[in-house]
């Protein structure tokens, strides 16, 4: 007795002293949970939607008004998706957005592109919602729209400009993308990320501006664009733009004594030859 005594003390201490990873291994359940996001294939369908024409989806925005995609055109739009529970993700994004923002627009003009949310939690993410999730993160600019959709439209939206997302434990698990449209309604360039280069954002932004002339525009216009493109110029000291026309100068001054040097050339030739 006293010998089965002893046996059970051992056995009980040795079940104490067991490591927690065999005491609670885990059980193989199905529970009907979604299987993981898969960030690869989600980032392969964004960049496959650079250079698609997105379809003129219809929006409320937070005022009440109906706007369509088609609204836009005419000018570069930045698009992010957002949902309005998120209660980290989202509203960090957003504001770094609107700090690369103010950059662009300080290098390019307040009115040169425009920018705007979009809630993709279509029963949540109404015009209230979105204008209460903008003053959170201090959005009261013009130029920036907040957007509220319905289901079949962001169907149509999230799979022109590539963007996948999927319900999960602590909300929704997406990719953390701004779409960049450019003035003719087509995915430009997609940017990742909470925190990204401020150029990621920027310099396309530039190039659709600067780079482009509309057809009615004066030449004389469209060459001073052409100037600014050339000499708008990124200093990573301080994370912003300015003009630098030093090598534009440069290259006019070289150009001058070119022609000047081709023109004395060619008359003292002239000469030699009469």
């Amino acid at each position: 007795m006293q010998i089965k005594l002893i046996a059970c003390t051992l056995l009980l201490q040795l079940m104490l002293l067991a490591p927690p990873a065999l005491a609670q291994s885990p059980i193989s359940l199905d529970t009907g949970a979604a299987p993981g996001f898969d960030y690869d294939a989600a980032l392969a369908l964004s960049q496959a939607a650079i250079g698609r024409e997105v379809g003129d989806v219809g929006f409320t925005s937070a005022d009440g008004r109906s706007l369509r995609l088609a609204d836009f055109r005419g000018k570069p739009l930045v698009l992010s998706m957002v949902y309005t529970s998120c209660y980290q993700i989202c509203p960090m994004t957003t504001q770094y957005l609107s700090q690369v923002v103010d950059k662009a627009r300080a290098a390019l003009g307040g009115d040169s592109f425009a920018v705007a949310l979009v809630g993709f939690d279509v029963p949540v993410d109404t015009p209230a919602a979105m204008q209460y999730f903008a003053n959170r993160q201090g959005i009261s600019e013009d130029g920036w729209y907040l957007l509220s959709m319905t289901g079949k439209q962001l169907e149509r939206l999230s799979g022109d400009i590539g963007f996948r997302f999927q319900p999960s434990a602590s909300g929704f698990d997406h990719l953390i993308q701004a779409t960049i449209i450019d003035a003719d309604g087509r995915v430009y360039r997609q940017v990742y990320g909470q925190v990204f280069d401020t150029p990621l954002l920027v310099d396309p932004l530039i190039e659709l501006v600067l780079g482009r002339s509309p057809p009615d525009q004066p030449l004389l216009a469209s060459l001073l664009s052409k100037v600014k493109l050339f000499c708008t110029t990124y200093d990573p000291a301080r994370d912003g733009y300015y003009l630098d026309y030093s090598l534009f100068l440069g290259m006019l001054i070289g150009g001058s004594i070119i022609v000047v040097t081709a023109v004395v050339t060619l008359r003292g030739r002239r000469k030699a030859s009469s």
